[in-house]
């Protein structure tokens, strides 16, 4: 187990808390961060789940968890509402309504994991922005959440999560894999913190960069370019919540220049297409968040 961060104040009189509980992933690189969460008296807010370069399978301990791509969609009838989330790589901001009270787990998954660990590519959860965990995963994950709902401890469920996880990735071991050469090519754009250029991967792989686009977007659902691009994004708000968390202000143009962008506004520009506000109305927006250890879903680990 990780550590635990929590955060307790006054709403209205009534005291208010959130709870952050990381544990480490189970070895083998399919199951890239895990964090367990509990609030309780938070004041009803919308949240914007952002782009990554990691799939998202989140098993609710209360109610459903309500989204939309838009704020209109998650705040109105058109909601999506699932008790088991499985989402894919997406290139905009999802809308996530959070509740006074919620609790739960949520996994970040590398792409290339989920036919072990999910039955299918990447690829087929692109097309809509949350999939219905049973739907994904069959009625047994619905047996699974319930008995994550019973467990009292963290530890516990962890450790229950992790043996389902693990059977799954037994069970796929029949089926076919990732092709090797989708499988090197997002190792290296990883190294490569998604600076590198297309050219110079497809060389690496001894694909043309049409081959290789097609083989990279059929397992994953985006091609190699929008694969970097997000995996840029994510160190560079890995280093802004860094900065923000240690009590300071965000050097936005090191932040650049050390993430591979072009210059303070290129930062900026991908920040606005993946979060729908500039950087700093996200950092003012995720302030609490982020000191109360609400993003620490993968910062640490490589793409």
């Amino acid at each position: 187990m990780g550590p635990t961060a929590t955060d307790t104040t006054a709403r209205d009189g009534v005291a208010a808390s959130r709870e952050f509980v990381r544990a480490a992933p189970p070895p083998g690189g399919l199951v890239v961060s895990a964090v367990g969460y509990r609030t309780h008296g938070q004041r009803p807010a919308l949240h914007r789940g952002l782009p990554s370069p990691y799939l998202t399978l989140i098993f609710s301990l209360d109610g459903p968890v309500t989204t939309g791509r838009t704020p209109g969609q998650a705040t109105g009838p058109d909601a999506v509402r699932t008790d088991i989330v499985v989402g894919g790589l997406h290139q905009s901001p999802a809308y996530v309504v959070q509740p006074e009270h919620e609790a739960g787990i949520q996994l970040a998954l590398h792409p290339l994991a989920a036919r072990a660990l999910l039955g299918l590519p990447a690829a087929e959860l692109t097309g809509q922005l949350v999939t219905d965990g049973t739907d994904v995963l069959g009625r047994v994950a619905a047996d699974v959440r319930e008995r994550l709902c019973e467990q009292d401890d963290w530890r516990d469920r962890f450790a229950f999560l992790n043996a389902y996880l693990a059977r799954r990735v037994a069970d796929a071991e029949r089926a076919g894999g990732v092709r090797p050469e989708v499988g090197e090519a997002w190792a290296w754009l990883a190294r490569h913190r998604g600076a590198g250029t297309l050219r110079g991967l497809s060389a690496h792989v001894a694909l043309s960069e049409r081959r290789l686009s097609a083989l990279f977007r059929a397992e994953t659902g985006v091609t190699p370019k929008q694969a970097a691009r997000l995996i840029r994004f994510q160190h560079a708000k890995s280093a802004v919540v860094r900065a923000v968390a240690a009590d300071g202000r965000p050097d936005l143009a090191r932040i650049a220049a050390d993430c591979g962008y072009y210059d303070h506004s290129h930062l900026v520009r991908d920040f606005r297409q993946y979060t729908d506000v500039s950087p700093s109305a996200w950092v003012a927006e995720e302030c609490r968040n982020i000191q109360a250890g609400g993003h620490t879903n993968g910062e640490d680990w490589d793409a």
